[in-house]
């Protein structure tokens, strides 16, 4: 019997790796490909697969919360796909929850595949939700974020709080770091700066923007349907559909 597979994650060159790596398991069907964590929800509900490749940093749902939208009936076998450190790991293996870390070769897959092939015949997926409650909780206890950053700028090198910062802009390899009416430049991704910041303090909003959640003032509606996002010193930022439902969530809880 074949094991019906889907492959979530925002970036099409990773969701074609895993594709790439299952040709040699011939149990697997791969019934299909999600980019965010909301289509993720939807495709599981609908398609039932048994077995998800499930990133853990995506816009609008990252992969915990979207284990967290299942209920134990739709609960397939999750492999997590994750760029954690070494030191996060731990907590994975603790909580008896497969992983692959970024990057991955053909070996470590195959030995996550089968880890899961076993679960699925035997019917050993219960509990998921409690075993990633625990593990969420564990990860928030030892991970400790960035409090600021070393800038190097005009001849000079000096700390900036992170708490300083009003948004982040992408800028190829570097970021651009816009504090009040100066910006400053660092080598770093957006994906590094992201999963170095604390989420309950910035949010992503766009592929090349992530903003502090303090300095947001308001959401105006546009004329397509979609929103511009207005800190409290009056910049204008876009917002993407893709990252559009966690901030609207943010917003009406706090209403």
């Amino acid at each position: 019997m074949k094991i019906k597979t889907l492959i979530v994650d925002d970036e099409p060159l990773a969701r074609d790796r895993v594709k790439r790596f299952l040709r040699d398991e011939h149990d697997i069907s791969v019934i299909g490909e999600c980019g965010n964590g909301r289509e993720a929800v939807a495709a599981i509900k609908e398609q039932k697969p048994d077995l998800v490749f499930l990133d853990i940093q995506m816009p609008e749902k990252n992969g915990f919360e979207v284990v967290k939208s299942l209920n134990e009936k739709t609960m397939p076998a999750v492999i997590f796909v994750t760029a954690y450190d070494q030191y996060a790991l731990q907590a994975f293996d603790v909580h008896a929850l497969d992983y692959l870390l970024k990057p991955f070769n053909r070996e470590r897959l195959h030995k996550a595949v089968s880890h899961a092939r076993d679960q699925i015949e035997t019917k050993r997926i219960g509990n998921l939700d409690e075993r990633l409650a625990s593990l969420i909780a564990d990860l928030k206890a030892e991970k400790k974020y960035l409090e600021r950053l070393v800038v190097k700028s005009v001849g000079r090198v000096f700390f900036l709080k992170v708490d300083e910062i009003d948004w982040i802009e992408a800028a190829g390899n570097y970021v651009k770091l816009h504090t009040g009416r100066e910006a400053h430049m660092i080598r770093e991704t957006m994906n590094g700066i992201e999963a170095k910041l604390d989420p309950d303090k910035f949010l992503r909003i766009h592929r090349s923007t992530v903003v502090h959640i303090d300095r947001i003032k308001e959401l105006h509606p546009m004329f397509s349907g979609d929103y511009a996002v207005i800190l409290r010193n009056g910049t204008e930022l876009a917002l993407s559909r893709n990252y559009r439902e966690r901030l609207l969530e943010l917003f009406e809880n706090q209403a």
